[in-house]
């Protein structure tokens, strides 16, 4: 029994001056910061702040989640008030209202290639998925039940697959058709909050915890191929960077990081002294120079992912309680942010 503890004692020590070489060599590698690297380049300048062009009127309670579908013109928005509700953001029409059996919804999500189906979880532990092909959607056409805890996030991989995420600190992979749980993903040590799929790559998504950790995970294998460190509290939401390369994350620690996969490091920090509260949602530019997040103090701020980190591009303002979700659509002709005064608004 001795001669395995020290065993285990002499493994950990090893493990822990391994760990130290490798902080060593990623710290040598960091010897710019990226306003430096674009400062010795010629950048383009950013165009005028964008105006509200939309607001979509319709929900009575808090909204907490929004997503775009795949033809940019369509969304998902889902209320406390225990609807779902599919906008035509370009005219504001409303073109269906789905009624929850579970008001206490946290995520929705529109699948991308179709268009023909959203899924909602949240405090009820399920990922509902609803077919909008149905001249009324009244009912779930599958009710996915495998998680422990409440549904943070999901996200549709393709018409057959979606991926969920916990506050069971899981993720798991779904058979849409089936409803069934194909994988499940368990690395983090805290409820996981967010995730996001890559746009190069759809065995790749990247997850975002209150353990302060991000990690991106392998669909294929199931194993979380590398554990990005930075954050000093809960990580709220995360956005792939558009070539697949890199995400982008927002935090209650009042920062938005940037972290490359290829030099698994992080490369910028958004944020400053006058910023005090959490943010609740990231999303990416269609070219990838701005990097939008929404924060708690009824604030948008854009940062450029070429900058120093600390001087905002853009501040939108218009909402009158916290921005609770954003999302660019494909096209990247259009910012949506959702907010707990019930409202959605539309940017460009």
């Amino acid at each position: 029994m001795a001669d395995i503890s020290s065993r285990i004692a002499s493994a950990k020590k090893e493990v822990a001056q391994l760990k130290a070489e490798i902080d060593k060599v990623r710290q040598s590698k960091c010897d710019q910061s990226m306003a430096e690297v674009s400062g010795s380049k010629t950048t383009k300048a950013i165009g005028a702040c964008p105006k509200s062009r939309r607001v979509l009127k319709g929900h009575f309670g808090k909204v907490y989640s929004m997503h775009w579908a795949g033809d940019s013109q369509q969304l998902v928005s889902a209320s406390q008030d225990g609807k779902l509700i599919i906008w035509n953001a370009f005219t504001t029409n409303k073109i269906q209202a789905i009624p929850l059996r579970s008001s206490w919804v946290m995520t929705c999500a529109f699948e991308p290639t179709s268009n023909t189906m959203v899924a909602c979880g949240g405090l009820d532990n399920l990922c509902s998925i609803y077919n909008l092909q149905q001249p009324q959607t009244m009912r779930a056409t599958k009710e996915l039940a495998a998680h422990d805890g409440y549904l943070s996030c999901c996200r549709f991989v393709d018409e057959s697959k979606i991926i969920t995420s916990s506050g069971d600190s899981t993720c798991i992979e779904w058979d849409v058709e089936l409803g069934e749980a194909i994988r499940t993903f368990g690395d983090h040590n805290g409820d996981v909050m967010g995730l996001a799929i890559s746009p190069t790559d759809k065995n790749v998504f990247v997850s975002g915890s209150c353990d302060s950790t991000a990690k991106v995970w392998d669909m294929r294998s199931g194993k979380c191929t590398q554990t990005h460190l930075g954050h000093e509290s809960d990580i709220n939401s995360v956005s792939f960077f558009p070539d697949g390369n890199a995400f982008g994350t927002g935090s209650d620690d009042s920062s938005c990081r940037l972290f490359d996969l290829r030099c698994y490091s992080e490369v910028n920090c958004f944020g400053n002294d006058k910023i005090l509260c959490g943010i609740t949602s990231v999303a990416f530019s269609k070219s990838g120079r701005l990097l939008f997040a929404g924060y708690d103090d009824y604030n948008t701020f854009a940062w450029d992912c070429l900058g120093g980190g600390k001087n905002h591009s853009f501040q939108l303002q218009g909402h009158e309680n916290r921005v609770s979700c954003l999302g660019v659509n494909n096209d990247g002709n259009a910012l949506c942010t959702g907010s707990w005064d019930t409202l959605l608004k539309v940017w460009a």
